[in-house]
């Protein structure tokens, strides 16, 4: 099994309700549109922000994992990013990222009853995005490992 799909089958295991991956499907864009926002207040050269380089970083790591993917959030961050540029108003990407870990606490409060992934393993902050974008298009298969509680 390749590193990308032992990640989203792990990240899976923590997300089985569909209630909390719709929960995480309005979460996570909030966040990252939060994080590319706040991080366009840290100008370095030209028209090119801190939001700009993390793009390019995570671009790089999601393309050793799967050039679809990578593409898909790539397209999904410059979105954002164009998105972000044109509110440029850091009270509303602070309202963003606090309404989006809302909506993570409660997809796994109520729909999952489990912690995040990502209090297990840092890494799931990052393949969350690429999860929610692997469930809209398909481009892995994920094998979802049974809960036992």
């Amino acid at each position: 099994m390749s590193r990308v799909d032992r990640f989203l089958n792990d990240y899976a295991y923590y997300h089985q309700s569909r209630g909390n991956v719709v929960c995480h499907a309005v979460g996570i864009p909030l966040i990252t549109y939060s994080i590319l926002a706040l991080l366009l207040l840290l100008p370095l050269k030209n028209s090119v922000t801190a939001a700009e380089v993390l793009i390019g970083i995570t671009f790089l790591y999601y393309l050793s994992l799967d050039y679809r993917l990578a593409i898909g959030m790539l397209l999904l961050a410059a979105f954002l990013d164009l998105v972000a540029r044109a509110v440029h108003q850091w009270p509303i990407a602070l309202g963003a990222l606090i309404v989006g870990w809302i909506f993570q606490g409660i997809g796994h409060t109520v729909y999952e009853k489990n912690s995040p992934a990502f209090f297990r393993n840092l890494i799931h902050l990052l393949i969350g995005p690429i999860f929610l974008l692997n469930e809209l298009f398909h481009f892995r298969s994920v094998a979802l490992a049974a809960k036992t509680e």
